[in-house]
């Protein structure tokens, strides 16, 4: 559940203004993303997205408003310096949302129609106005075994550079030696208890069930 759902998780939905449950309606399909919303000349970032966002990007954290009788965290950027902002929170290994207005203001009824449009994570950005000129931009994804299966697998690709690649490192210290050299931007693996010390100091490890 996302954090700003789960934050107003015992409110009825009635309660808040139809922006915000359209907002929330839209978040809750991207829990572990930031939702970039857009109204008029900004983006706007709200509840712990903007919370977050103001510590990753240093932008300022504000209240304006209310809904459900509450104040409404929020942050925003103007949309035409959006890639610079997007590219410092890729950097960091964050996901974002991009949600446009598709709807006409001059005939809607309500909160303006909108949807998120696209979605921008580390490792499969391929904008170079977004990208790190400095390194490759790296989707990597690991199999462990489990029990008696000390098998691995890892597979990367640069969708930049058109690159895919599939090898078995032969065990966890190999494999960690493998993602030290590659950097991945964003690194897939399965949902564990715990994850091995081989997958600690990446950007973005995206947990997946088992698969």
């Amino acid at each position: 559940m996302s954090a700003a759902a789960d934050e107003f998780k015992n409110i009825h939905p009635g309660k808040h203004t139809p922006m915000m449950q359209q907002y929330l309606r839209i978040k809750a399909e991207f829990p572990d993303t930031l939702l970039f919303y857009r109204m008029g000349d900004f983006y706007e970032l709200f509840y712990d997205d903007a919370r977050r966002a103001a510590e990753l990007i240093d932008i300022t954290l504000t209240a304006r408003g209310k809904s459900a009788g509450q104040p409404i965290p929020m942050a925003g950027i103007p949309y035409h310096a959006a890639d610079t902002y997007l590219a410092k929170l890729l950097r960091k290994g964050e996901a974002v949302a991009i949600c446009e207005q598709v709807g006409d203001p001059n005939t809607s009824r309500g909160p303006v129609e909108r949807k998120v449009v696209r979605v921008l994570t580390p490792g499969t950005v391929t904008d170079e106005a977004l990208m790190d000129a400095r390194r490759d931009t790296i989707l990597a994804a690991v199999c462990i075994g489990d029990g008696n299966d000390d098998r691995v697998g890892l597979a990367w690709m640069d969708l930049s550079a058109g690159r895919f690649t599939v090898s078995e490192p032969a065990g966890l210290s190999a494999l960690a030696a493998e993602l030290e050299r590659l950097q991945p931007a964003e690194l897939l693996a399965e949902e564990r208890v715990e994850q091995p010390g081989a997958l600690a100091g990446h950007a973005r490890v995206l947990e997946l069930p088992p698969w």
